[in-house]
């Protein structure tokens, strides 16, 4: 017998559904079509397929009016119609205002990141889950999907080897990009060939289909790379560098 889907009255909105809520209040700067429009209906849609693919929700657990009223609340935190002694809606969720600050003034990073998690939709790509993202890895701020994206890009064993195999070959050992820490020299024989491996491209620039670059990945000790993962937003390896040198 198939799954029935899971049924929720009130389901939070995840951080990746408010980042294409955004992507549409912004599109039509702050005065979104209503909730009968094409494009509103189309984001309920395209929301549903998202819950489908991840919680296998019900396929009208986001309707069009209920997308509508959640564009709309962004409107509480716009200065410019908060200039016109406006408030706008105020009933919403701390992550509202968390993605409003992230994105709002973000006009090449927010459109970017709401394409790549649509597109991952919408060709049904969203890569799957794995226990220790949830246990270790913080969710980026550009979204679960895309997290997973990048959590998959960086686990290919195949690339992986081969990212090896050249630092290996140019440089005659496996040392942390960040801290210089090397397994092999602290553990012996142990620690040869163990490192891990951190993809560098920023999450609103991944797409699905894109090939990964060696140049894409860099090889980091298990300590420095949960600390660029541990806390929203991650951390760049020359961000980590920096803690590290003070």
């Amino acid at each position: 017998m198939p799954a029935q889907p899971i049924q929720s009255k009130n389901p939070t909105w995840s951080r990746d559904e408010l980042i294409l809520a955004l992507d549409l209040y912004a599109h039509f700067k702050g005065n979104p079509p209503g909730k009968s429009s094409s494009e509103v209906v189309e984001l309920s849609g395209l929301l549903n397929e998202m819950g489908a693919q991840i919680a296998n929700r019900a396929s009208d657990f986001r309707n069009a009016n209920g997308v509508y009223m959640k564009v709309m609340n962004f409107r509480r935190f716009d200065p410019t119609y908060i200039s016109q002694g406006k408030k706008g809606l105020q009933r919403g969720g701390k992550l509202e205002q968390e993605v409003w600050d992230r994105f709002a003034f973000q006009p090449i990073k927010l459109p970017r990141t709401a394409k790549a998690i649509r597109q991952l939709v919408t060709k049904r790509e969203i890569p799957i889950a794995d226990q220790d993202e949830e246990e270790d890895f913080a969710e980026a701020e550009e979204g679960r999907i895309l997290t997973r994206l990048h959590r998959s890009r960086e686990r290919s064993h195949e690339l992986v080897a081969r990212k090896k195999a050249s630092t290996l070959k140019v440089h005659g050992r496996l040392q942390c990009e960040a801290c210089s820490f090397d397994f092999e020299t602290q553990y012996g024989l142990r620690g040869s060939g163990f490192i891990e491996a951190h993809h560098t491209k920023p999450l609103h620039a991944l797409s699905p289909g894109d090939k990964t670059r060696l140049e894409d990945l860099a090889l980091l000790c298990s300590n420095c790379h949960r600390m660029i993962h541990a806390r929203r937003p991650w951390l760049t390896v020359e961000d980590l560098k920096q803690i590290i040198r003070h």
